[in-house]
């Protein structure tokens, strides 16, 4: 019988409009779930969503059961056969995921009267008993599912039931039809209405295209693509920068606000309070005369420019995604249209953003829960709409914990029914159980702790809790190597090794990673000691840089984003394991891979000023290897091969050299 979605018969009552009647089975533990059916799981288009349940009744009859499935632009329900597991008491069945949107699944069981039947006539038939009685309940049995049958399933169990009831024929003769795995299936597969349990309430997926579960990250400001010092970029400079981004190997270019920047309290270099004629500002101070969140800076450029920096990196197979930061500079276009969305003061004055001990003079946050708020709200969501209009489907939500959770679930999902494939990537750096918040009630990924993982224990750990618990199910975490205001101190110290180690745990731990410009040439100094914002901030200022200069890690950017494309290993987040490494400096993982790929061994060294050596002990049962075979493993890094046997082998890494093997095993 096909395991593909069939439409639940016509002319039958959903199981969900029947009357309220005692259950004939019990239904639990249904997996996969999001706080009981809460929030939706997440999966990609194309994936197979497995979903599981304890399912038992009384006494010793056989069940049947069904998940019910409802995909994004199905009109009906559909449905797909639970199979029994017997050494785990599981049922489960495979949901193919096959558009984007939103889904709804649920499961039905139901006493199987014929297969019980039919199990129960076997051994009636091998004891020798007469079973004439029992030919005759069980073309009973096979008339009354016909009835809910149609078209040749009808037929099929009607032919079956005669030659049950056909005296002229020898036992197996007569039973042959009915026995069969196709006429139980089917007989199985049509239950009385009245008997089907369903369990309440349904689940939601929300089921998305493959750049939201894997994709690299590039952020870079428009206004320091020019190739002359001391120029503001265009949008023109930024599209020909495009191909360099490309040329590294970047799924998504990633841009700061591009609106108009405000005029009032402007900022300086390196966050002064002292701005100078020339200089540009925070991008995250939006709006003057020239207009707000729907404006471009006229110095990047028109709108048009825009929509051609747009074409070229559509050309170049690039995703633009654009910071969307509610927030507003004093010279917004809404602080004088609406000065209720702001929070007045009691002398009439409107409140500037303050992050005690910093302060922001030239931003006004929004008082999302002012009286007006409804047309807040909508005009919020209209910025949205208005950047897909302009071929932008994907969106850095800035500081969203600071914003109304219920904003975000309303404006994510309302935008998302018009237009599925909208990516919202959340950066909120804050306590876990708002993280988690976000993810669930909308946010399609997440930034993470990550940057502030730097230790052995810490990354396992921490992967642990991302790619093993429930967070799989909702939480997907981009792992931001850095940002323009994260410059770790793991980067400020260690260097060039630093850079490249980082990057490979961001890129080999996760399938989502990203960097902020000026990563690939290793820019590590601070704006002072024991602070994480760099010196001469982009944020302030137009940098132009010097791609090509010495110790830059270009190259080694470029290899391992093409080894995360060739290697499917790569691509999903589940499939991590951590192994024993001898030294607490040394971080070993294997990344499996999907049937028909090979499994990578991945082995780091953590400290970036020292030689390490260590045993690593490889995982031969997962990886079907026997203690005593000799494999080969493929260093996808430096192209070498070597020689393995066995648990315990042997690695040395000298961050002066290499920091990483990214090892593919060869049979």
């Amino acid at each position: 019988m096909s395991t593909r979605p069939r439409a639940v018969a016509p002319g039958r009552r959903p199981a969900a409009d029947r009357a309220e009647r005692p259950p004939r089975v019990h239904i639990d533990g249904i997996t996969p779930t999001v706080d009981a059916g809460r929030w939706p799981v997440k999966r990609v288009v194309g994936e197979v969503l497995r979903v599981g349940a304890d399912i038992v009744k009384d006494g010793h009859d056989l069940m049947a059961a069904r998940v019910c499935w409802r995909g994004p632009g199905d009109g009906g329900w559909r449905w797909v056969p639970m199979a029994y597991d017997d050494p785990s008491d599981r049922w489960s069945a495979d949901v193919p995921l096959e558009r984007v949107g939103r889904g709804a699944f649920t499961i039905e069981a139901w006493p199987d009267h014929f297969g019980t039947w039919a199990s129960d006539l076997e051994k009636r038939i091998a004891a020798g008993q007469d079973v004439e009685l029992e030919l005759l309940e069980g073309a009973g049995l096979l008339d009354a599912a016909a009835a809910r049958a149609r078209g040749e399933d009808r037929s099929v169990l009607e032919r079956a039931a005669q030659q049950l009831r056909n005296g002229k024929l020898a036992l197996a003769g007569r039973t042959a039809p009915a026995l069969s795995a196709a006429v139980r299936a089917l007989a199985a597969s049509l239950p009385d209405d009245d008997e089907i349990t369903r369990y309440a309430p349904e689940a939601a997926v929300v089921v998305d295209r493959e750049l939201a579960r894997t994709a690299a990250w590039y952020e870079m400001f428009p206004r320091s693509q020019a190739t002359e010092p001391g120029r503001h970029g265009t949008f023109a400079d930024a599209a020909r920068a495009l191909g360099r981004v490309a040329d590294l190997g970047f799924d998504v270019v990633y841009l700061p606000p591009i609106h108009p920047i405000g005029r009032t309290h402007r900022k300086g270099p390196n966050n002064s309070l002292v701005c100078g004629p020339d200089d540009p500002g925070s991008p995250w101070a939006i709006g003057n005369e020239d207009g707000g969140h729907t404006a471009v800076e006229p110095a990047l450029g028109t709108l048009a420019d825009f929509d051609r920096f747009v074409a070229e990196a559509r050309r170049l197979n690039l995703e633009v995604a654009l910071d969307y930061a509610l927030q507003c500079s004093p010279d917004h276009p809404w602080v004088k249209e609406h000065p209720d969305w702001f929070f007045v003061r009691a002398d009439g004055s409107i409140r500037y953003a303050e992050n005690p001990p910093k302060k922001y003079q030239d931003i006004y946050p929004v008082n999302f829960w002012c009286a007006d708020r409804e047309a807040l709200w909508r005009a919020c969501r209209d910025v949205v709409l208005f950047w897909i209009g302009h071929g932008v489907h994907t969106f850095r939500v800035d500081n969203p914990h600071t914003k109304p959770f219920a904003l975000w679930e309303w404006l994510i999902a309302d935008v998302k029914a018009a237009h599925p494939d909208v990516i919202f990537l959340a950066e909120a750096f804050t306590r876990p159980k708002r993280m988690k918040a976000l993810a669930k009630l909308g946010f399609t990924q997440n930034y993470t702790y990550f940057t502030w993982r730097n230790t052995s224990w810490e990354l396992r750990e921490y992967l642990t809790e991302l790619t093993q618990t429930d967070m799989a199910e909702y939480f997907r975490g981009n792992f931001f190597a850095n940002t323009p205001d994260i410059l770790h101190e793991y980067l400020q110290t260690g260097g060039r090794p630093a850079f490249l180690v980082r990057l490979v745990l961001a890129a080999t731990l996760s399938p989502l990673y990203g960097m902020y410009s000026g990563f690939e040439v290793c820019e590590g100094t601070p704006v002072r000691f024991g602070s994480e914002e760099y010196r001469d901030s982009e944020k302030y200022q137009v940098r132009v840089r010097d791609w090509d200069a010495p110790g830059n890690i270009a190259a080694d950017v470029r290899l391992v984003n093409r080894i995360r494309r060739e290697n499917p290993a790569l691509q999903g987040a589940t499939n991590l394991s951590f192994h024993t490494s001898e030294s607490e400096h040394i971080l070993f993982y294997r990344r499996a891979a999907p049937p028909g790929g090979s499994d990578l061994l991945v082995v780091v060294n953590l400290d970036p000023h020292h030689v390490q050596e260590t045993m690593v002990h490889v995982p031969l049962d997962a990886l079907g290897i026997s203690p005593h075979e000799t494999f080969g493993v493929h260093d996808l890094l430096s192209g070498e091969r070597y020689r393995w046997s066995g648990v315990r082998n042997y690695v040395r890494l000298d961050p002066a050299a290499r920091v990483a093997h990214v090892l593919r095993i060869e049979r």
